[in-house]
Protein backbone atom coordinates (compact mmCIF):
# COMPACT_ATOMS: atom_id res chain seq x y z
CA UNK A 1 0.00 0.00 0.00
CA UNK A 2 1.16 3.19 -0.78
CA UNK A 3 0.52 6.30 1.38
CA UNK A 4 0.85 9.97 0.66
CA UNK A 5 2.53 11.04 4.28
CA UNK A 6 3.30 14.76 3.30
CA UNK A 7 0.94 16.35 4.76
CA UNK A 8 0.24 13.95 8.09
CA UNK A 9 0.48 15.49 11.23
CA UNK A 10 2.41 13.27 13.55
CA UNK A 11 2.02 13.19 17.19
CA UNK A 12 3.37 11.83 20.43
CA UNK A 13 1.75 10.46 23.83
CA UNK A 14 1.55 12.71 26.36
CA UNK A 15 3.01 10.36 28.23
CA UNK A 16 5.92 9.88 26.46
CA UNK A 17 9.44 11.29 28.17
CA UNK A 18 11.50 14.47 26.46
CA UNK A 19 13.89 11.78 24.48
CA UNK A 20 13.48 11.14 21.03
CA UNK A 21 13.09 7.75 21.78
CA UNK A 22 9.45 7.87 21.53
CA UNK A 23 6.93 6.35 18.34
CA UNK A 24 4.85 9.04 16.74
CA UNK A 25 0.71 8.77 15.19
CA UNK A 26 -0.82 9.74 12.12
CA UNK A 27 -4.61 9.56 11.46
CA UNK A 28 -4.50 9.68 7.60
CA UNK A 29 -7.10 9.53 5.13
CA UNK A 30 -9.72 6.92 4.54
CA UNK A 31 -9.01 6.49 8.79
CA UNK A 32 -5.78 4.54 8.24
CA UNK A 33 -2.85 5.29 11.04
CA UNK A 34 0.40 5.99 10.40
CA UNK A 35 3.16 4.95 12.86
CA UNK A 36 6.90 5.59 12.48
CA UNK A 37 10.19 5.71 14.87
CA UNK A 38 10.51 9.47 16.53
CA UNK A 39 14.33 9.33 15.66
CA UNK A 40 13.80 8.58 11.40
CA UNK A 41 11.10 11.10 10.74
CA UNK A 42 12.29 11.01 6.95
CA UNK A 43 12.15 6.84 7.53
CA UNK A 44 9.80 4.41 7.11
CA UNK A 45 5.87 4.25 8.23
CA UNK A 46 4.01 1.51 9.40
CA UNK A 47 0.28 1.99 8.14
CA UNK A 48 -2.59 0.48 9.22
CA UNK A 49 -6.30 -0.38 8.46
CA UNK A 50 -8.80 1.21 11.08
CA UNK A 51 -9.50 -2.38 11.99
CA UNK A 52 -5.73 -3.28 12.50
CA UNK A 53 -5.34 -0.20 14.32
CA UNK A 54 -8.31 -0.71 16.60
CA UNK A 55 -7.00 -4.39 17.22
CA UNK A 56 -3.53 -3.34 18.63
CA UNK A 57 -4.96 -0.19 20.67
CA UNK A 58 -7.14 -3.06 22.24
CA UNK A 59 -4.59 -5.18 23.10
CA UNK A 60 -2.67 -2.66 24.42
CA UNK A 61 -5.58 -1.61 26.73
CA UNK A 62 -6.22 -5.15 27.48
CA UNK A 63 -2.24 -6.21 28.48
CA UNK A 64 -1.73 -8.38 25.95
CA UNK A 65 1.72 -7.16 24.97
CA UNK A 66 2.72 -6.84 28.89
CA UNK A 67 5.82 -8.70 29.29
CA UNK A 68 5.99 -11.20 32.36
Amino acid sequence: MSVDLSGAKWYKSSRSSSTKDCVEVAHLEGGTVGVRDSKNPQGPALVFSPAEWDAFTAGVQSGVFEQS
